[in-house]
């Protein structure tokens, strides 16, 4: 059972939310994904493909926060969907013990900058965003532990692809972890870049 080898506050949070059984998706993916291996998960939406994101990085953070620089980054396509996703990170961890901060694209970079400089454990953000951080050295890559790609058929699109790349260049030791509904040529390209070694986890 793949919930039952998680952190003590993370099972506590699904009690309290009546999720006992993981869905096929989550028992394949999180013994995987808690190894450390750089995976591609592949699954429908509804398959729970957003809260094993959330889950394996709060367990990979030990659920406590630690410093200042971000220790997880989680990329995604727009701010809607950065403040969506930082509402279920919310929901999933236990009284706020770790600073999740989602990115909103309408802010001026110099506000996000300045906040995330106060100190922030799980950082979410589009590449653009992020690229832009790293550029104006707003941001410390040196402690992230995991980097998540969520619903990432969004990086198939130039722009997007691009900042990526960028991005992981600044990135020295780190696991990728990225969630699409299918495995897109463009996105096993990243096998030669930074997913090197990866396994795939796919429910058709």
């Amino acid at each position: 059972m793949p919930f039952k080898k998680l952190h003590a506050d993370i099972k506590e949070i699904l009690e309290s939310l009546e999720i006992t059984t993981p869905t096929l998706f989550q028992s394949k993916s999180i013994p995987v994904i808690k190894s450390g291996a750089n995976v591609f998960c592949t699954a429908p939406t509804g398959a729970g493909k957003t809260t094993t994101l959330v889950l394996t990085t709060l367990h990979k953070l030990k659920c406590e926060e630690v410093g200042t620089a971000p220790r997880a980054l989680v990329l995604v396509e727009n701010s809607e969907k950065a403040l969506a996703l930082h509402d279920e990170f919310i929901k999933l961890s236990k009284y706020d013990a770790l600073r999740i901060y989602a990115c909103d694209d309408r802010e001026h970079i110099e506000l996000l900058k300045s906040e995330i400089f106060e100190g922030v454990d799980v950082l979410i953000a589009t590449p653009k965003t992020m690229n832009k951080l790293l550029l104006l050295e707003g941001i410390n890559t040196t402690q992230l532990k995991i980097f998540n790609i969520d619903d990432a058929e969004f990086l198939i699109e130039k722009t997007a692809y691009a900042a990526l790349m960028a991005i992981t260049q600044s990135i020295h030791k780190c696991q990728y972890v990225l969630y699409s509904d299918k495995m897109h040529p463009i996105l096993k390209r990243f096998e030669s870049y930074f997913m090197q070694y990866a396994k795939t986890i796919s429910l058709k």
